[in-house]
């Protein structure tokens, strides 16, 4: 098979593709035929160095962590995935999840059905910014319906489906984004959207119940300001999660970084509401899988709305 591999840590052209064995069927696992992978920036700051680069296990390292695709094989142990099914999951995070390739050692455990309503594409962009949207809030800020939400970055793969999942569950949804977007993110649901580039947040809002922080440092720690007194702000980059949760500690506010974990039963939840017709994801640029190098490029402008995905 072909995947994608990086023997050092750099820049976009440490990527290359190279020839490799199948992987090897192991207990509880799925072998994936994999039809497209999705592009994250953890998987470009991984590439530098940072990201999860300390527990890649070492070089060479087959980069992503997101994929849907068919079942070629399962072991004796897995009942519920049968040869044929379509798939998608998010797989073994933080851990390597070797996406990047043809052909995918998946833990069954990590994967769910493919909504029939989706394409292949549209699949591969859901598990990894659609968990992390799910856990940031309701497993770390514990959402209620009727609360104010407040997402940084919310045109982003983890913002545009926070607004979604938080328009669900009932909350008033404020939108932060460049302007170009707010269109776009009424219609996903948004109640209010404010454009970072023209007024400060604090002199647009208060009184949040809960923040999503996708920008995290300085911009994570300004959105401090907004919050009610019993808010709670949750930041995403982890580079900059010491930094927010610090000034959050001292400024007497509430602030904590997460780490997203693959759980199929919320990436189900999540699939249920796609297949609803309730959530959708937006995929802004595919690439095949040979233009890996473009994607992690385009990636790491920061200027994306939904996803980008490889396709293979």
């Amino acid at each position: 098979m072909k995947a994608i591999q990086i023997h050092a840590f750099g820049g976009a052209d440490v990527l290359q593709i190279d020839e490799l064995p199948s992987p090897l069927l192991e207990a509880d696992h799925v072998i994936v035929r994999s039809q497209a992978a999705g592009v994250n920036p953890i998987d470009w700051k991984t590439r530098e160095g940072g990201g999860v680069a300390s527990l890649s296990n070492g070089l060479p390292l087959i980069l992503g962590w997101e994929m849907a695709g068919v079942v070629e094989s399962a072991s004796s142990e897995v009942t519920i995935f049968q040869p044929g099914d379509e798939v998608m999951g998010l797989l073994n995070f933080p851990q390597p999840g070797r996406c990047y390739a043809e052909e995918v050692s998946a833990n069954a455990a990590h994967l769910v059905h493919k909504p029939d309503n989706i394409s292949f594409v549209e699949a591969a962009a859901l598990p990894l910014a659609g968990l992390t949207a799910w856990q940031a809030l309701h497993d770390y800020a514990h959402l209620r319906a009727g609360q104010r939400v407040l997402i940084l970055a919310a045109a982003g793969g983890v913002g545009h489906l926070a607004v979604q999942f938080a328009k669900q569950a009932g909350a008033e949804v404020i939108a932060v984004a460049s302007e170009r977007n707010h269109d776009y993110l009424r219609q996903l649901g948004a109640d209010a959207c404010i454009d970072y580039w023209k007024v400060e947040l604090q002199d647009a809002i208060r009184d949040v119940d809960i923040v999503l922080d996708g920008v995290g440092g300085s911009s994570g720690v300004k959105a401090l300001a907004v919050l009610k007194h019993d808010g709670v702000l949750v930041t995403l980059p982890s580079k900059t999660a010491e930094e927010v949760v610090e000034a959050a500690s001292q400024h007497g506010y509430r602030a904590t970084g997460m780490r997203v974990f693959p759980s199929a039963d919320q990436l189900q939840e999540i699939a249920d509401l796609v297949e609803a017709g309730k959530v959708r994801v937006e995929v802004s640029a595919t690439f095949p899988f040979q233009q890996v190098r473009e994607a992690h490029q385009l990636s790491a402008s920061g200027r994306v709305r939904g996803k980008i995905v490889l396709t293979f």
